[in-house]
């Protein structure tokens, strides 16, 4: 079993139930949610012109490979009405593979660690309360050094604790 961390957000519709109806979803024979973060509330990055995210980290164990995990993240947005229309627009929900123990994969289908999770304080900020310590397979920097030089982002804790 490999350690995995997955990023979650929704910004349309029921955002909270979206990020649950995820969490459960991913919990199967193969896959084990271990931890969640707390909900993030976060504005918008590239198409500002949309709802806030609510966003969170599940810390997860998995004997599936980085593609199968990769498809299977896809079967739970698809079910859940992930409509791909705008690049960085709304969503009801988004599932990302940050990280994948210490994998680097660089291929046309999968890109890990997640290629701009550095630049994301909505990702960095919940992933630094379950991790703060632990470190990027490629750059070696911790989660906490990559959220204190992460670029400025309206973000705020909510009280709201998921899975």
């Amino acid at each position: 079993m490999k350690t995995a961390y997955l990023g979650l957000g929704s910004n349309v519709g029921n955002r909270e139930q979206h990020l649950e109806n995820a969490l459960s979803k991913l919990a199967a024979s193969d896959l084990r949610v271990t931890r969640v973060s707390s909900v993030y509330e976060t504005e918008p990055v590239g198409f500002i012109a949309q709802r806030s995210f609510l966003n969170l980290v599940a810390e997860i164990e998995t004997g599936l490979f980085p593609l199968q995990l990769l498809g299977r993240i896809a079967k739970i947005e698809q079910a859940l009405g992930r409509v791909r229309t705008v690049p960085n627009g709304p969503r009801t929900i988004d599932l990302d593979i940050l990280l994948y123990g210490r994998a680097v994969i660089h291929s046309a289908r999968l890109e890990l660690p997640h290629p701009r999770m550095a630049e994301r304080r909505f990702v960095l900020a919940p992933l630094a309360e379950l991790a703060p310590d632990l470190r990027h397979p490629v750059t070696h920097k911790s989660v906490r050094v990559m959220l204190e030089a992460a670029p400025p982002l309206t973000i705020r804790k909510l009280d709201l604790k998921l899975g």
